[in-house]
């Protein structure tokens, strides 16, 4: 990449390409954005956003655009959205959101609109409001609030359409788990995970079930996966990870198994990589990353490749590196 970037995000557009934005390198917000294009494998400059932005959500709608939400630069956690055009190359604001969040999560509901759910904001209250962009008005409307306050959690969509909001934390670790219906607007509880966590990945299986790895708890890193059953509502253990890991990566392969890259825990940052098999439910690792890294993307590409780019690698601070998993 032309910017070493941490925080940032990576999202697929439908011609194929990457578009990667924004981001921090520990010292400066950016709002320079690049693209990816897997048929050269080369990175080229696109428009830049209209504001710095680290830490913030970046959703595909159903017109190919790209909306970025919220995050926060040297003024505080941000309200404002914009969206990217990939015919132009450019970023046009949109309405702000009612509230200011980061750490927080989205999930593109198939009705189109975007679902924003939790975080904190800069009086770091931890925040259960949830509300809803329309892309055919540009506008935000507030939605049925969670019963939980929580930041870093996990938003699924399951394959019936709701949306599984799952751990976190608002001051004490959560294990507690919610569903959104965006029939209905109302959110449910469901069973409670077997592990309190945050900073764990949450991965839609081709059974339907969700696989939720690693993070960390009150005793610090862990390696414990659990499994979701939306048939049922309810959590079972499955195989542990070879190694402790949170601020990593999870990617659904085309062969059904789930990459983890990545990652940090109490002994520093992690370059190792491990598969997960649904059929056993245990782990195995594979080929380690060039670079040591977290806080990085991880992008599916049409290939079945993954592309890693960015984190922060093993000196500390955040890299510019990007490689293909295959």
């Amino acid at each position: 990449m032309s910017v070493a970037r941490q925080y940032h995000t990576a999202s697929i557009l439908a011609n194929g390409k990457v578009l990667v934005a924004g981001g921090e390198n520990g010292s400066s917000y950016f709002n320079s954005a690049e693209l990816y294009d897997p048929s050269t494998g080369t990175w080229t400059n696109t428009g830049n956003m209209s504001v710095t932005r680290s830490a913030y959500r970046a959703s595909i709608l159903v017109n190919g655009k790209v909306l970025v939400v919220g995050g926060q630069n040297s003024a505080g956690m941000l309200n404002s959205a914009e969206l990217y055009d990939p015919s132009t190359g450019t970023w046009t604001t949109t309405r702000n959101m009612n509230n200011a969040r980061n750490n927080f999560q989205t999930a593109t509901l198939g009705n189109g609109k975007v679902l924003v759910i939790g975080g904190y904001n800069d009086a770091s209250t931890f925040l259960n409001s949830v509300e809803l962009y329309n892309s055919s008005t540009g506008t935000w409307t507030a939605t049925v609030n969670m019963t939980v306050a929580r930041c870093a959690f996990i938003a699924s969509i399951l394959t019936n359409g709701t949306v599984l909001a799952a751990g976190g934390y608002n001051g004490n670790f959560i294990n507690s788990a919610e569903l959104y219906n965006p029939s209905t607007g109302t959110w449910t509880t469901t069973g409670i995970m077997n592990v309190a966590r945050q900073y764990h990945t949450g991965t839609i299986l081709t059974n339907g079930k969700v696989l939720v790895a690693g993070g960390q708890s009150s005793s610090g890193c862990i390696n414990s996966a659990e499994l979701y059953n939306p048939l049922t509502g309810i959590w079972t253990a499955t195989g542990s990870m070879n190694v402790a890991r949170e601020y990593h990566t999870a990617s659904l392969l085309t062969n059904g198994y789930v990459l983890v890259t990545g990652g940090q825990n109490s002994a520093g940052q992690v370059n190792s990589s491990e598969l997960y098999n649904p059929s056993t439910g245990n782990w195995s690792i594979t080929a380690n990353m060039n670079v040591t890294r977290f806080y990085h993307t991880a992008s599916i590409l049409a290939s079945g490749k993954v592309l890693v780019s960015g984190g922060i690698g093993s000196s500390g601070v955040a890299v510019n590196s990007a490689e293909l998993y295959q």
